[in-house]
């Protein structure tokens, strides 16, 4: 069986070299939307096939990281979930947070990917060596990326991401065959 994405050659090229990838939460890894309790408490909504994709980039070698700037329980129990071990909760100023993650991995900024919806995101966004926006971002966003996903943020636009870099690093049919 052979893979069925198809990604474009210069799309491709530009992700090839990616050793890291950062994610923005909120309206990435879930809709965006803010879900709160009788108590308050923040609920979160998480695509399963995102998490598999998080998973397929670490058995590729690539490191997932998150910068998001909320914090809550149920975010960081789902990351420890995935073993998601870079992540930075609760920060605003989202490019010093993943510069630090670039120092901890031995990386720059040109073997770095991200992924983001909105204004907070652009720093870091605009450093990466490929960054992309899921279909629902913000205009502003998705005018300073190389790749808008087809899917909306929390409805596998991760997941779209993720593949895209698995397929650049050449990593994606070999994955695909471990589970056929």
């Amino acid at each position: 069986m052979s893979a069925t994405l198809a990604f474009a050659p210069e799309t491709l090229l530009a992700a090839q070299d990616i050793r890291v990838a950062f994610f923005d939460v909120d309206g990435v890894l879930t809709d965006g939307g803010l879900y709160l309790s009788d108590q308050g408490e923040s609920l979160k909504r998480f695509h399963i096939l995102d998490g598999l994709g998080l998973k397929l980039l670490q058995q590729a070698g690539i490191t997932p990281a998150v910068v998001t700037g909320r914090d809550s329980a149920p975010l960081r129990a789902r990351l420890a979930a995935l073993g998601i071990t870079h992540a930075h909760y609760g920060t605003e100023e989202k490019r010093p947070a993943a510069e630090q993650t670039l120092a901890a991995l031995g990386l720059d900024w040109s073997q770095a990917a991200g992924i983001g919806d909105d204004w907070p995101d652009l720093p870091l966004l605009r450093r990466c060596a490929f960054a992309a926006a899921p279909a629902n971002a913000h205009a502003e966003v998705k005018a300073n990326v190389r790749y808008v996903t087809q899917a909306a943020g929390g409805h596998g636009a991760a997941r779209e991401f993720c593949d895209l870099l698995l397929v650049a690093s050449g990593r994606y049919a070999g994955l695909l065959e471990g589970y056929l």
